[in-house]
């Protein structure tokens, strides 16, 4: 399959379940060996978990981070093989990772040591329980920006937008009761549905920039190098070669919406015309279509869908 006009999206957090990708652990070496390669590195059995673990067990941040970044490198593996040069990259919060070790800025060894550190960062930055997520349905970005800065208004209160995913599925992240404020004030503005989320953290909020300073020393630590295929970064849904600034972006993404509608909208203005979504489930599929309904999409949630890409 010709590369040119192709664009690959990484999935994060959300898109796994138990049982998923099992057919190609089970029918591709090269999958099973990502995944015992990953297994071996983080001292869990993955491929058990995926088998035998429930979604609860799967939910878990410190889990659910490397076992994301490892399904979507494990099937990025795969498609590389025929499909070499994509014209861009990108991933959703935790995919952005997926497609940093895609483009060969880092190994996958060190990948996955950056996402367990910043898994741990991130849970616990905020007691359980004290944090939340909702998404919001039907309002602009501008409407829920300004709700945001009137509930932030009172001191005990903190929400601000996490990811902007189409042009009417926003999602909000802060304290929980900053978040159950914004879900009363957003429906009174005429939301069509305001529903908080299960999360175990408040991820891109500002309750997440104490986890992203001490991430600093992380990150630092590991070597990056030029991007040798394109990638738009989630803060600003640009492109970047300056390495600094790649690990400044990553740093900021923790506490930063992602902004996914504006990253799609730059794959777009590349000309590209077709996305596949490199990872279990089919989320970013389903948000692409309602931002760009003319671009094609393929998900490799099926190993069906798999063979029928490589047999193009």
């Amino acid at each position: 399959m010709s590369s040119n006009k192709i664009s690959v999206v990484f999935p994060g957090q959300g898109s796994q379940y138990p049982q998923m990708l099992t057919k190609y652990i089970d029918n591709l070496s090269l999958v099973k060996n990502t995944f015992d390669e990953s297994s071996d590195l983080l001292g869990i059995d993955l491929i058990k978990l995926i088998r035998e673990g429930s979604k609860e067990d799967l939910s878990k941040t410190e889990v659910t981070q490397p076992l994301m970044l490892t399904a979507d490198v494990a099937l990025w593996n795969l498609i590389s093989q025929f499909i070499s040069a994509p014209s861009c990259l990108a991933g959703h919060s935790l995919g952005e990772y997926a497609a940093l070790v895609a483009s060969e800025t880092i190994s996958f060894e060190d990948g996955l040591s950056l996402v367990v550190e910043r898994s741990k960062l991130m849970q616990s930055a905020v007691p359980q329980g004290e944090g939340g997520i909702a998404a919001i349905i039907g309002l602009e970005e501008e409407d829920i920006n300004r709700v945001c800065e009137e509930v932030n208004q009172n001191r005990n209160f903190l929400v601000n937008i996490a990811n902007l995913n189409s042009p009417n599925q926003i999602v909000i992240s802060g304290n929980k009761q900053g978040i159950k404020k914004a879900i009363d004030e957003c429906k009174s503005l005429g939301a069509k549905r305001a529903i908080p989320l299960p999360m175990s953290v408040p991820a891109h909020s500002l309750l997440m920039k104490e986890a992203a300073d001490k991430f600093v020393s992380s990150i630092e630590g590991v070597e990056f190098t030029m991007p040798k295929i394109p990638i738009i970064h989630n803060v600003d849904s640009g492109f970047e070669n300056d390495i600094g600034k790649i690990k400044a972006k990553l740093v900021k993404q923790i506490y930063s919406s992602v902004r996914w509608v504006d990253t799609i909208k730059t794959i777009t203005n590349l000309k590209v015309t077709t996305i596949i979504e490199c990872g279990p489930s089919k989320v970013l599929c389903g948000l692409i279509k309602r931002i760009s309904p003319n671009i094609v999409t393929i998900d490799l949630d099926t190993y069906d869908n798999y063979l029928e890409l490589s047999n193009e």
